[in-house]
């Protein structure tokens, strides 16, 4: 039984970390140590063979033919198309609409009924304001019988009292009531000219509930449906209309552009303008500078252009709010005796492009194009400079892509990626 209980003791040296374990375990952490950098230059490896036929990614823009008649453009600038006269329709009162007679779409012309509200009530004050005028009208034609009456009276009672038949009293009782009966005629024109006057507000009401057209346009916005409630002013939270319809008069479409203000000297009244919709690129028409408004955009350093279109019923394209190019151009000058025109203008621009295109190397001047994926470096001549683009005199071609963003980089003959 002792020897029994001394054999189940648990043997505390079975624990022991024998040498031979401790050298296996440094022998393990070496080998780990010593493989990380070979794992690591593993990476890179592979990443550098993952990259290595990884093409660059570059933007393009297109070289822009200069389409200005022959005339050098001295600035170029975007803006929109604006119409001069626009106008949002909106009621004069409050009111539930009982009726739309336009579309998006519609040509109006001035006076044209677009729309009808609920005219019940204004309409019954109008016939009360008609019944007061005939009450007093009617209340007239009873007086003036009195008055004839009176009258009557009245010389009867001179002729009595003057035969000295009836007395003093009775002819002054006979005066008074003409007079009074005058005096109630008078009253009843008073209220007659009153009632008039309710008539004419109670007719505006009703007048009020008719929405007519302004001027003659086009209906570009419906603003409210049958039912609806509109005001002229914003009430009843979301659910109140404050227009009707939105008229534009087409025949006073115009061109807005923020010029830069280091660029203004360029532009003056009445110059000539290239102008090109973005919607339609092949369609330029010409334009004048109508007006440049004497003010700054302080946060954007800006000055605002109004531009006329010429001959603006030739082109039905031209629509509110569209995007669109111009192209400031120089006045012409009278040529020389003994020399021609060209020779006076000098070298003229072969094509536009992007300032962000345009690098340079040792004072050389170059654009890089991309032709099937690659990247070709061409030295090109600029000419003069107009906002946001450069003319290019020789080097390029209109309907050249070339890169405006791209890594620094980039040689001839280098294979990209356009995006």
């Amino acid at each position: 039984m002792a020897s029994s209980q001394i054999s189940a003791k648990p043997d505390l040296g079975s624990l022991r970390i024998q040498d031979g374990q401790r050298s296996q375990s440094k022998v393990g952490k070496r080998v780990l140590i010593a493989s990380i950098p070979v794992l690591i230059l593993a990476i890179i490896v592979a990443a550098a063979f993952a990259f290595r036929n990884q093409k660059p990614v570059v933007e393009v823009a297109a070289a822009a033919k200069p389409d200005t008649g022959g005339r050098q453009a001295l600035l170029n600038a975007s803006g929109y198309i604006t119409p001069r006269r626009r106008a949002t329709i909106a009621a004069k009162i409050t009111g539930r609409v009982t009726g739309v007679f336009f579309d998006e779409g519609t040509r109006v012309s001035e006076g044209q009924l677009l729309a009808t509200l609920d005219d019940s009530d204004v309409k019954r004050s109008l016939d009360s304001a008609k019944a007061d005028r005939d009450s007093a009208q009617a209340a007239i034609a009873d007086y003036e019988v009195q008055l004839r009456n009176a009258n009557i009276q009245l010389r009867r009672a001179q002729d009595l009292q003057a035969a000295g038949v009836q007395t003093q009293e009775a002819l002054d009782n006979a005066r008074t009531a003409v007079d009074s009966l005058k005096a109630k005629i008078e009253l009843a024109k008073q209220q007659v000219a009153a009632t008039e006057s309710r008539i004419g507000v109670a007719q505006q009401a009703v007048d009020n509930c008719t929405i007519r057209a302004p001027f003659a346009g086009v209906v570009v916005s419906k603003d409210a449906q049958v039912g609806e409630m509109v005001s002229p002013n914003s009430a009843g939270g979301g659910f109140t209309r404050t227009g009707i319809a939105t008229i534009v008069d087409m025949h006073s479409n115009e061109i807005e552009v923020d010029v830069n203000e280091s660029y203004i000297a360029r532009v003056e009244n009445g110059q000539q303008v290239a102008a090109t919709l973005d919607a339609y690129p092949d369609k330029p028409f010409p334009a004048k500078v109508r007006t440049v408004i004497p003010t700054a955009d302080r946060q954007k350093a800006t000055v605002k252009v109004r531009i006329t279109i010429l001959n603006l019923e030739k082109y039905d394209f031209i629509l509110p709010d569209m995007g669109v190019k111009v192209a400031f151009l120089e006045n012409e000058q009278p040529a020389r005796r003994g020399k021609s025109k060209d020779k006076e203008k000098g070298p003229q621009a072969v094509a536009f492009i992007p300032k962000s295109a345009v690098r340079s190397d040792a004072n050389v001047s170059f654009v890089l194009l991309v032709r099937d994926g690659k990247v070709e470096r061409r030295a090109v001549s600029l000419g003069l400079d107009r906002g946001t683009e450069v003319a290019v005199l020789s080097g390029v071609a209109p309907g050249d892509s070339l890169v405006v963003k791209g890594p620094e980089g980039l040689h001839d003959g280098d294979k990209v990626e356009i995006r």
